[in-house]
């Protein structure tokens, strides 16, 4: 061989030596153990990390909850059905996350934002993981904006502020869902977008809902994350999730965003079934130990960013369904201690037609008077303590064979007060007409009017209110209302209480 030949091969090798690729790439990959009831069992995945997604060799998808030093135990959330025993389990690196952006705005989507309204494919430039550490105190602003739910009994006595968390809690059947719908409604034109998380309930009643919402043209600001009583456990459970971090997107992009969680009581079981499959010890009402943590890592997300930020929001609504009034159950107290306030709906008050049946009692906002304009705390200051003392005189009353005048006067006004309190589904009423409404009972001018007159009171002072708009724009532009706005609410409202008599 001659030698221009040999250092050819030579050179040849050399070359070939150094264009091999010496950094292979490493799979951590696992073998499926065992399966049942929607958790798998999975051997090898020795680098997972906590709530990482991982990839079935079948296309399956789950998610990592329990590390043990052999195994790993997943809870599969979609393809179960396509697994076998013996499969290779990969993990991805990456935690779950949820498409974000204007683009969900109209769509119905399940928990892993598939959706399901056969509308499309959703499109979406950008993900937002669903789970997040709470923005920390000093990103913060005080909630200092009101977030005007339409409702009367609300707004006048525990008002809600952009930012706030508040709860709405009670027995199923008193109105819970359809506090959180009318307030979804009344941001029309507020430019907040909406967030509806539906959590197992029935699929007709979110169809309703959907098409109700729809009907009204609020689906033209509204998302809604949909994980219905068929779903699995797992997908009931990160439905909360994903809506929140939709949610967040219009937050962190200097807008408001309003989300709606019905209801946490079956996120929580959910959880509870969850963590029972995978072997964790139970706690109380066979709790696990962190279902506390559960709900609070999500509700802290909620919050009013300072200026430097955007000055966005987003004000979270949790709905808790209670058995027989037992606001001192564990996921009741949970809550409770976790939000900003909450709004109690009895049953007894919803039964006798009182509708939304708010105990005035119970229910508080702790930002209180920061979430109003001037014009609804200078009519509403001492309403919620004359409401709540009414149902204190009134118990009393009926075993008083005999009143005094004064005390008998009381009782006719404050009963007025509860009926224009009263209000119909679907009908939010804005700022400006609540203050004309409630001053009007406040300062006694339907007692000249019988009781089952003031719903039509009511309506024909609107009418004319809408007629007479000067009332109603000075009021909205001042945030008050001024002596001279006063004069002819009371020349109005005079006239209106002569057409009922």
């Amino acid at each position: 061989m001659s030698k221009d030949l040999l250092n050819s091969i030579i050179n040849d090798i050399e070359a070939r030596i150094d264009s091999v690729e010496l950094n292979p790439s490493v799979w951590n990959v696992g073998e499926v153990f065992y399966l049942w009831d929607g958790v798998a069992k999975v051997s090898g995945l020795g680098q997972v990390s906590y709530n990482e997604v991982v990839e079935f060799e079948s296309g399956a998808k789950g998610i990592a909850l329990n590390l043990e030093e052999h195994f790993v135990w997943v809870v599969v959330l979609s393809g179960f059905n396509s697994i076998k025993e013996g499969e290779k389990v990969y993990s991805s690196g990456k935690v779950l996350e949820v498409p974000v952006g204007k683009g969900l705005i109209g769509r119905v989507v399940d928990s892993l934002w598939n959706p399901v309204d056969g509308l499309g494919d959703i499109k979406s430039s950008e993900n937002y993981p669903i789970e997040r550490v709470a923005t920390w105190v000093m990103a913060r602003k005080s909630v200092h904006e009101p977030m005007a739910t339409g409702i009367k009994a609300i707004d006048a006595l525990v008002p809600i502020g952009r930012g706030q968390r508040e709860l709405i809690i009670g027995d199923r059947q008193t109105g819970k869902t359809q506090i959180a719908i009318d307030a979804i409604l009344n941001q029309k034109g507020q430019w907040v977008t909406c967030v509806y998380v539906a959590i197992g309930q029935k699929e007709w009643k979110i169809a309703r809902i959907v098409e109700e919402l729809k009907k009204r043209w609020a689906m033209d600001y509204t998302i809604v994350v949909a994980a219905w009583a068929s779903s699995p456990a797992s997908m009931q459970y990160l439905a909360p999730y994903a809506g929140c971090a939709m949610a967040e997107y219009f937050m962190f992009n200097k807008e408001h965003s309003l989300i709606i969680y019905d209801d946490l009581t079956k996120q929580a079981n959910a959880y509870r079934e969850m963590s029972l499959l995978l072997r964790r010890p139970p706690g109380r009402e066979a709790y696990p130990w962190d279902v506390f943590y559960t709900h609070s890592r999500l509700l802290e997300r909620a919050s009013k960013l300072n200026d430097e930020l955007g000055a966005g929001s987003m004000t979270a609504l949790p709905i808790i369904e209670t058995q027989a009034w037992d606001v001192s159950a564990y996921i009741p107290t949970n809550v409770i201690s976790i939000t900003d306030g909450q709004i109690f709906l009895e049953s007894n008050l919803f039964n006798a037609g009182q509708k939304p049946a708010i105990n005035v009692w119970l229910s508080v906002s702790r930002v209180w008077g920061s979430a109003q304009i001037k014009g609804m705390k200078k009519v509403s200051g001492t309403l919620k303590l004359d409401l709540a003392q009414y149902r204190e005189l009134a118990a009393f009353s009926q075993f008083a064979s005999d009143l005094d005048p004064e005390t008998k006067a009381q009782l006719d006004r404050w009963a007025r007060m509860m009926e224009l309190l009263k209000q119909w589904v679907y009908s939010p009423v804005t700022v400006e007409k609540q203050i004309c409404s409630i001053y009007a009972g406040w300062k006694g001018y339907l007692d000249s009017i019988d009781v089952s007159k003031v719903a039509k009171f009511e309506h024909d002072l609107y009418s004319t209110l809408d007629e007479e708009k000067t009332i109603l724009e000075s009021i909205s532009k001042e945030k008050q209302m001024t002596e001279e706005t006063e004069t002819k609410l009371v020349e109005v409202i005079k006239k209106v209480v002569e057409l009922n008599k």
